[in-house]
């Protein structure tokens, strides 16, 4: 772990408010927002997107078992605390690659019973060793949600992309659901397109945006809920969620359902 280069999950972190993150993160995360002010609301809005999406995963469509792949570091509001939230008997597994994500998680994401967490490490290029591990705490008979918040553009070749997201959707049962965000140039216009390509020179993971016509296309063979591929923020908002931030943020959310 290479403190004195920033990493996506600290600098997240620190645009959430959190402590977990060093002088690297919080340099390059100030300069990143001096260049695109908006990328506050963009973390915002990507969290309270996964509250919403559980929330409806959990409570309307029923699920009682969620896989989160590219989990960041703990914060406010969790998958399995929302989840449990609303079904205490919830069974939640987390997957990520960072070392320091590893460390909070397996101090800070834990349930009492009836529900279950657990934490997987693991990259989301192995869908197979994800499966597999996960399979120890989730039944991969029954319907399952699958988050893949801000993740999918730290796997730079869009068609390996695919196939990963393929693969996982593949392993589960009819009635699971997919949750997707991800970042576009389609919005934020030519300061969000600065602020990736400095990330880029001087940030880890790099990051691949995408059209938002790609990122639908990661839902192939599934039934987009409404309303439809829209900016996270748009996604089903509660009023006033964000505090008066822009309703429209330059990162997709998606919500599809396997038929």
């Amino acid at each position: 772990m290479d403190t004195s280069v920033a990493h996506n999950a600290r600098v997240w972190n620190y645009w959430l408010g959190g402590k977990d993150n060093y002088a690297a993160d919080r340099a390059a995360g100030d300069h990143v927002l001096s260049l695109f002010p908006s990328i506050v609301d963009v973390a915002r809005a990507d969290r309270a997107f996964l509250r919403r999406a559980v929330r409806y995963m959990a409570g309307e469509a029923g699920l009682r078992q969620f896989l989160d792949i590219g989990t960041g570091l703990p914060t406010a509001d969790n998958t399995h605390e929302v989840a449990q939230a609303l079904a205490p008997e919830s069974r939640v597994v987390y997957a990520d690659n960072d070392p320091l994500v590893l460390v909070h998680a397996r101090a800070l994401l834990t349930s009492r019973p009836p529900g279950a967490t657990d934490y997987v490490e693991a990259d989301i290029r192995e869908p197979d060793r994800i499966l597999e591990a996960a399979a120890a705490t989730l039944d991969l008979d029954r319907p399952v949600g699958l988050m893949l918040l801000g993740v999918l553009n730290f796997v730079l070749d869009t068609a390996e992309a695919s196939r990963v997201v393929a693969r996982l959707v593949e392993a589960l049962p009819p009635g699971s659901h997919v949750a997707i965000t991800h970042p576009t140039l389609d919005m934020g216009g030519e300061a969000n397109a600065e602020a990736m390509a400095f990330w880029n020179e001087n940030a880890t993971p790099p990051i691949t945006p995408r059209t938002v016509a790609e990122i639908t296309g990661f839902t192939n063979g599934l039934e987009v809920l409404e309303p439809g591929v829209v900016s996270c923020a748009e996604w089903r908002p509660d009023p006033g969620e964000l505090g008066g931030a822009p309703q429209r943020v330059a990162q997709v959310g998606i919500v599809a359902r396997k038929p």
